[in-house]
């Protein structure tokens, strides 16, 4: 039609290269034809008047975590031609710590999958276009990346830094002036920002709780800038690009939206202050991104300018330059053996570097290179908040201190270790005083007296959100009575042990799941019910900040001396808000045991994406005929069961209550073996 101009082109991703070039106003793209033998060889550009009407809308690959730099995609839960609402669960994908589903920040109706079930993607690239409505399918299919509406809230996702001087240049013609307020600052050449990151799939904002970095200061690849208070936890953000601080434009304890902007680096200390009055100028608050189209962000990735070449040679080549994409496990790997993984060839997906490739590199003498090629030089320090903090208290060198923590991190009490002081007791402890509280009935609430409005946390923002989630679910409840007789005689056999009563009544109901599939099951949309064969059990922890349920994974088949231990690490981490994603994701059945209260009978919220939550009360004495024929007093304790009946059957909830009630009482031995 007259609306499109067909270009005849063989395709490749754009990600692995291109050749573009400009022909009466349209792109011509080259790629090398037998890479990709199976696209069609038409490929249509709009023109103004068609992006403007068809209003193509883009799913992006998110960042499930402060670490991961691609994502593969295990399955589509919705087909082209279904209607996406926004916050609807679109897709499963496979990160670098967990398989987590991902939510739709946009509206509308699936039009075309770009990224298959199975294939990998790198953050923020385009794998699914939406329509508006259901007429706008075609065109969106025949428009492709072209017709992405630009102005995205979500485009930037945070885990990388976007170089200003790569924008898009859409259109030759200059833009329309705006209106003449103040003339703005020019805006200094390698300007970088950093982004407030999605830390969950549910993250819409953060608030920056420290900044690690102060304006004046240096930051590396990869040292922390600021932790940040997500609807999750407080994690530490890692930087992605070296620079200097120049401006910072969100306060700590402010919030922003994921993707705005929190910083601005500087190439070089002498560019600082340029940097910081032009950011000055923008208004003090953060801007929007630069938009872009897929295949314009990877031109932009590809031209990016490599780091300065002022290294002496070395008998390594340097084969990663910038960003380095590597594993977990491989830079923990390269770390402890010297290894520079700027010399390390990646062989895993996307050329990301694995474990193999540093083995590999540190075998052919690679682990020298780094002394050698001094191009850059990291004086990055593993080291927790709190550490650095004690360690400017004490004037210790974060150098001088060996770190005992996670993968050599370096916590508070080596730094007291340090200076030669007795480690003091680990904030960790309060979750023990959280629990010793919960079990005499007192709250771990502050006793501060509060009036009127108080703005809600991040992390209580998306409780509600995911409360509201569930009111779509068509929900029922079933109690039923259990005997605890047996139950408590095991607990006080293995309490000494370091056995949890969380962990004992996850063991029970992990045991009686092998038999009733139907409760591990939930309801994915259209017609299908996903089914889970390990039973991870999410458990309710309430903290200070607000609920958290972190999931214990493989109950059923994980002893239960391992799944206590697991269950304390778990309660740590959410009383420190140190829970990641991974630690409370892919649940489909719930405890939530507000026992220690004394409570007697309540019903529990059905949490979004699951299809059983079981509410648990406490052991209460009662006057029964035992099995001897006596009169005696024996403890019974009321569960009550909350479904979505899209998924389970009031039969089949009944039938599961009336086998976790009898192996309880009269099986609950069989969870020691």
């Amino acid at each position: 039609s007259a609306a499109f101009t067909t270009s005849v082109i063989s395709v490749r991703n754009v990600s692995a290269g291109a050749f573009v070039t400009r022909a009466g106003g349209f792109r011509s793209v080259r790629y090398p034809r037998h890479v990709f033998s199976k696209v069609r060889m038409d490929v249509k550009f709009a023109d103004e008047d068609t992006k403007l009407q068809v209003k193509t809308k883009d799913i992006f690959m998110p960042a499930l975590s402060s670490t991961m730099t691609e994502g593969r995609i295990v399955q589509w839960l919705k087909q082209p031609g279904e209607f996406v609402e926004v916050g609807e669960v679109i897709m499963v994908v496979e990160s670098d710590k967990a398989d987590m589903d991902v939510e739709s920040f946009e509206k509308g109706y699936l039009a075309q999958i770009l990224t298959a079930e199975g294939e990998s993607a790198g953050v923020g690239a385009t794998v699914a276009l939406l329509a508006e409505t259901e007429e706008d399918i075609q065109k969106v299919i025949d428009c492709g990346t072209e017709c992405i509406v630009p102005g995205s809230n979500h485009r930037h996702d945070g885990t990388t830094v976007v170089d200003l001087d790569q924008e898009a240049r859409v259109s030759a013609e200059p833009a329309a002036p705006a209106a003449p307020d103040a003339p703005a600052a020019a805006k200094p050449k390698n300007v970088k920002e950093v982004f407030m990151p999605a830390l969950s799939s549910t993250m819409t904002e953060g608030k920056v709780v420290q900044w690690l970095k102060k304006e004046g200061e240096k930051v590396a690849v990869g040292e922390g800038v600021m932790v940040v208070e997500s609807d999750k936890a407080d994690m530490d953000v890692e930087s992605f690009e070296e620079g200097i601080v120049a401006h910072i434009m969100v306060d700590e304890g402010e919030s922003t939206n994921v993707g705005e902007v929190v910083a601005y680096l500087a190439p070089s200390e002498a560019e600082v202050s340029a940097v910081k009055s032009w950011a000055s100028s923008l208004g003090g608050g953060p801007t929007s991104a630069p938009t872009s189209t897929p295949a314009e962000s990877a031109k932009a990735v590809a031209a990016k300018p490599a780091a300065p070449a002022a290294a002496p040679a070395s008998p390594a080549s340097v084969v990663n330059e910038g960003r380095i994409v590597a594993s977990p496990y491989a830079k923990k790997l390269a770390a402890e053996n010297g290894v520079d993984l700027k010399f390390v060839r990646g062989t895993g997906p996307g050329g990301r570097i694995i474990a193999e490739d540093v083995e590999v590199a540190k075998s052919s003498g690679v682990a020298a290179a780094r002394a050698e090629a001094p191009a850059y030089k990291s004086s990055r320090v593993y080291a927790t908040p709190d550490a650095k903090k004690v360690a400017k208290a004490e004037k210790i060198s974060l150098d001088r201190v060996t770190g005992t923590g996670n993968f050599g991190r370096i916590t508070a009490e080596d730094v007291l270790k340090a200076a030669g002081k007795a480690p003091v007791q680990k904030e960790a402890r309060a979750g023990e005083k959280t629990l010793a509280a919960n079990k005499k009935g007192k709250s771990d609430e502050s006793t501060d007296v509060l009036d009127g409005a108080v703005p809600m946390t991040a992390m209580q923002k998306g409780i509600a959100a995911n409360m509201m989630a569930t009111l779509g679910a068509p929900v029922y409840s079933v109690s039923y009575e259990i005997n605890t007789t047996a139950f408590d005689a095991l607990y006080a056999k293995v309490k000494g042990k370091g056995v949890t009563t969380s962990s004992l009544l996850a063991k029970a109901i992990g045991h009686v799941l092998k038999d009733h599939q139907i409760l591990n099951a939930r309801y994915e949309g259209g017609d299908t019910h996903v089914y889970k064969k390990a039973a991870d059990i999410g458990v309710a922890v309430a903290t200070k900040g607000g609920l958290v349920t972190p999931v214990l994974r493989n109950c059923a088949e994980t002893d239960i001396y391992s799944l206590s231990r697991s269950w304390k690490e778990l309660v740590r981490k959410a009383v420190e808000k140190k829970l990641t994603g991974a630690d409370m994701s892919n649940a489909h059945f719930y405890i939530s045991n507000l026992g220690m209260f004394g409570v007697e009978h309540f019903n529990a919220i059905l949490p979004k994406n699951a299809g059983t939550i079981l509410a648990v009360s406490a052991s209460k004495p009662k006057v029964v005929l035992q099995k001897n024929g006596l009169i005696g007093v024996e403890k019974f304790m009321n569960v009550n069961a909350t479904c979505d009946h899209r998924v389970i059957q009031g039969a089949e909830l009944a039938a599961f209550l009336r086998d976790l009630a009898d192996f309880m009482e009269n099986n609950i031995d069989e969870v020691m073996y």
